[in-house]
């Protein structure tokens, strides 16, 4: 089954996910998506199935330094507009494994996804 990892190659945390999958050997491809952009359709399919309040992240520097305006009445439209207009704001990372997401990284949840473990 083929791994895609979205996220920013810098990320200390899409670090710690890149180092689990390789210590498993478990190949994966990396969309560096605030290099190359987030896909549009894909972000919606995410939202879709996650909701955007998974996705977006409240917490980071990015959505902090946004305005009062574009903070407030956040709905599924606006977060996916302020998502693909600053990608650093998508939680990272974000895998693809078969039918899945899993948003962020945590061990215990790859190795689940996985059989690891």
């Amino acid at each position: 089954m083929a791994v895609r990892m979205f996220g920013i190659a810098n990320c200390d945390t899409i670090k710690r996910a890149k180092t689990w999958l390789s210590e498993h050997g478990i190949a994966y491809d990396f969309q560096d998506y605030k290099k190359s952009g987030v896909d549009a359709t894909a972000l919606r399919g995410w939202v879709s199935e996650l909701g955007w309040e998974v996705l977006l992240n409240k917490a980071g520097t990015t959505f902090r330094a946004l305005s009062d305006a574009e903070k407030q009445d956040l709905g599924t439209e606006k977060a996916i507009r302020l998502m693909l207009a600053y990608p650093s704001m998508i939680k990272r990372p974000v895998l693809h494994h078969g039918n899945s997401l899993i948003v962020g990284f945590k061990p215990e949840l790859y190795e689940k996804a996985f059989g690891c473990g």
